[in-house]
């Protein structure tokens, strides 16, 4: 089974400490060992670069980015059909976010049904289990 990783995971890992930051640590080396299989999306990239840019770190934002990139085997391209699904999803699910619905429509679109992710949203979206490391 393949697991989507949200972007709340790599930026755990490289945020202060939280009692978020020893799991998502461990949950990645283990992707990065090759025992988990895991995917993101591009989007997951997009969003951690907007977050370290709004915070005025676009420098650790970078290093988090790239840091991500290399330890995940497979990232999903955004295409028109999932940005129609996505909204869709979120006609269905007025209280979750845009890229919430996003990342579930890729899911979906790659046959996966399990996210991992702190985001108690995704709960809400039929089909989608939310798991945390």
């Amino acid at each position: 089974m393949t697991l989507f990783i949200d972007a709340n995971i790599p930026m755990y890992v490289a945020g202060r400490e939280h009692r978020f930051k020893l799991p998502s640590t461990l949950f990645l080396r283990r992707v990065a060992e090759g025992k988990v299989r895991a995917a993101s999306d591009v989007e997951v990239l997009q969003e951690i670069l907007y977050r370290y840019y709004h915070l005025r770190e676009i420098e650790k934002g970078f290093v988090v980015f790239e840091a991500f990139a290399q330890t995940i085997p497979l990232f999903y391209p955004v295409h028109l059909e999932d940005m129609l699904r996505a909204k869709e999803i979120l006609r269905a699910n007025p209280a979750i976010k845009p890229r919430d619905a996003l990342h579930a429509s890729v899911l979906r679109g790659h046959g996966l049904d399990t996210i991992v992710s702190y985001d108690r949203d995704f709960d809400r979206i039929p089909g989608i289990r939310r798991i945390e490391p």
